[in-house]
């Protein structure tokens, strides 16, 4: 399969039709069902519904669909951007992050790295910390920001902050009726949920070996891919969630409760490439420092969260 084939099936789900979405690519309709038949022998699934008139797409081709056109969009991101760094336009800067850090100073160190740095091309591509490391490795970005500790000689790791951990916990519950740190222990016989299910090691794996060192032994543990789908199934009272301290503004109809215990913090790490020279990795570090830095002082105070921030809204 390559791209020029998804590029044939993204026609034919746009255009509902063989014959127009031949029209559009300038070509001829059988080589054209030829191509989409090749794809869907190589996957081994239906992707198109023929006999409707417009055609439909299977679940498996909405699913091919939208993948299909995420690749092609950074596709066409990749040859933009390696063109203008090939004119001398402006530099390319790929950031590697985690989700949470969204929400734990990512956004005010972007905004003030365009404004230091305006000629700077800022690419942002979400990778879970286990991903980060080859991806810099293999040049695929240039910086992470991720929240596990790797040793490797070829990656430079530089810990922003400690963060603090809170349970979010579903409104109505017994432990839902306090506002004082709970301790990690107190979590035993609590179902909870953590993430990513996939891959690991990761934030996961964190979380879990934390509650073990602590004796706290859960009910039992779900496992999900993000950690939105996490918040929501604890608003659905489906079980209790450990998120760093920043990720409670994900929600708010459910009830944050600060963790109390040894280790109940979750670094973020910007990791680089050790023996980069590159003249925006100092800049992106001394800026890093100083957004997580105020965001810390914003959010955690002097790392504890104020009762006020952990009431339900």
């Amino acid at each position: 399969m390559d791209l020029r084939q998804m590029r044939y099936f993204v026609a034919v789900a746009r255009e509902r039709n063989f014959t127009r979405a031949a029209q559009a690519l300038n070509m001829a309709q059988p080589p054209l069902s030829r191509q989409i038949q090749l794809i869907e022998e190589e996957l081994g699934v239906a992707l198109i519904i023929r006999k409707s008139r417009p055609v439909r797409l299977t679940e498996a081709g909405r699913l091919f669909y939208e993948q299909s056109m995420q690749i092609l969009g950074r596709v066409e991101q990749m040859q933009a951007a390696t063109k203008r760094v090939g004119l001398n336009q402006n530099s390319l800067l790929s950031i590697g992050f985690v989700a949470s850090t969204l929400y734990a100073g990512l956004p005010p160190l972007v905004r003030k790295l365009r404004q230091s740095a305006p000629e700077m091309d800022i690419q942002l591509i979400e990778l879970v910390s286990v991903q980060q490391i080859p991806a810099l490795k293999e040049g695929r970005i240039d910086i992470g920001f991720g929240r596990m500790r790797y040793t490797d000689p070829n990656v430079t790791g530089v810990v922003l902050r400690e963060e603090k951990l809170v349970a979010a916990i579903p409104r109505d519950t017994p432990l839902a009726r306090e506002l004082d740190p709970i301790p990690v222990a107190d979590l035993t016989g609590q179902k909870i949920i953590v993430y990513p299910k996939e891959p690991r090691p990761g934030y996961a794996d964190h979380i879990l070996a934390m509650l073990q060192e602590h004796d706290a032994r859960p009910a039992e543990v779900q496992e999900v891919r993000e950690i939105q789908t996490a918040l929501g199934l604890v608003a659905a009272e489906a079980g209790i969630c450990i998120v760093p301290a920043s990720a409670r503004q994900m929600r708010s109809d459910v009830h944050y409760r600060l963790l109390d215990g040894k280790g109940a913090t979750s670094p973020v790490i910007l990791n680089h490439r050790a023996g980069d020279n590159s003249r925006y990795i100092d800049l992106v570090r001394q800026l890093a420092q100083e957004a997580f830095g105020e965001h810390r002082t914003r959010s955690d105070g002097n790392g504890d969260l104020e009762p006020p921030d952990l009431k339900s809204t």
